[in-house]
């Protein structure tokens, strides 16, 4: 593949991302600067503690300019705290976000570590069922008209998407060759 993909690298999982796109070929770069997204061909947000990300975001100087970012078509993939912070309303405690996405999520929204697993997905919208790994994960309550449904999991959406932003409330990058990453490269393309 052409072209490099951004990972939010303040906090986060976003190494087992990088190794997942490394061994499909794809150029990646850690984003923890605001010109760190300057000349990307797609962004992921990553699993981790949202609202340590939020402050990280803030103490950098860097959420202004991801907005901007995001606002450009840029394709992204968030992943668990990635779509917490991508969502329209935050609850469990109620929190700040980007609101990019008509979305309304609570926190840790299936219970405590305890609770994390590995869950069959069923597959919508052409997406196919497979498998997620939910670690502390955040729940979709609602979802505005703007947004498709790609999977569910236990009758709530588990990924979404509009346009060029897939949300998953899972961890694709825990999984071997996850669907979810293969559209997610469709969407970034070749490259320039």
């Amino acid at each position: 593949m052409v072209g490099t993909i951004g990972l939010l690298a303040l906090q986060g999982d976003f190494p087992s991302h990088e190794e997942v796109l490394a061994a499909r070929g794809q150029g990646t770069r850690r984003v923890t600067r605001p010109d760190h997204l300057e000349g990307l061909t797609g962004l992921v947000l990553p699993g981790g503690e949202s609202t340590t990300m939020l402050r990280l975001l803030h103490s950098e100087g860097m959420l202004a300019p991801l907005r901007r970012c995001l606002d450009t078509g840029l394709p992204v993939l968030a992943t668990c705290a990635g779509l917490i912070l991508l969502a329209r309303e935050v609850h469990s405690p109620d929190q700040e976000s980007l609101g990019v996405l008509d979305l309304a999520v609570d926190r840790n929204g299936y219970g405590r570590q305890v609770h994390s697993g590995v869950h069959p997905l069923s597959g919508r919208n052409g997406f196919p069922d497979c498998e997620g790994v939910f670690i502390r994960a955040p729940r979709i309550r609602a979802t505005g008209p703007g947004l498709e449904v790609l999977a569910t999991w236990a009758g709530d959406p588990a990924l979404v998407r509009r346009g060029p932003i897939l949300a998953a409330t899972f961890h694709p990058e825990l999984s071997d060759a996850h669907p979810a990453m293969d559209l997610f490269l469709h969407l970034v393309g070749p490259g320039p």
